[in-house]
């Protein structure tokens, strides 16, 4: 994506009447509010033909550097938001996830997320779970403090993993 607003001005926008307001906070998640806060969100980062969410309510974005995905889990009504840290080509080592947990055990800064493996895909993620609507401005400060992590946790705490299970 080209653009993004700039902090302030996406929810000036908003409340204007230039730009979809995000739904109201504090309700429950329903996939509706759910594709209606991640559709604000990325139409703030420059994405202008979302829809937030597809008929399945999964979403993504690649923003800058860092990779977001988005899932509505229908029976929990939660909004599970995860960042990628890494992908693997094949299944991890042993000790390679446990690596991260206890990175993040030790106090490593993973952006209000924790620590999650998805097994399917082989993809390893900063994840923050919501399971009422949040406000715009803090649905906005907590995805781009997720971002800014996993990116950290992609080059960073990588290495510090590595070495630590291979000795390397």
């Amino acid at each position: 994506m080209a653009w993004a607003l700039p902090t302030g001005v996406h929810w000036l926008l908003s409340s204007i009447g230039l730009m979809q307001p995000p739904p109201v906070a504090g309700g429950p998640l329903t996939r509706e509010s759910a594709r209606a806060l991640v559709r604000w969100y990325l139409q703030g980062k420059g994405a202008t033909s979302t829809e937030g969410l597809d008929a399945e309510g999964r979403g993504g974005a690649m923003l800058s550097e860092a990779q977001l995905y988005f899932e509505h889990l229908e029976a929990k009504q939660a909004l599970e938001c995860s960042a990628l840290i890494y992908r693997f080509r094949e299944e991890p080592k042993p000790g390679v996830v446990d690596g991260f947990r206890a990175e993040a055990t030790e106090g490593t800064d993973a952006g209000g997320g924790e620590v999650a493996y998805e097994a399917d895909s082989r993809c390893l993620y900063l994840r923050h779970t919501y399971t009422q609507v949040p406000t715009g401005a803090e649905f906005s400060r907590d995805m781009d403090r997720l971002m800014k992590a996993s990116l950290v946790w992609g080059r960073d705490v990588l290495d510090r993993v590595a070495h630590r299970v291979f000795g390397t």
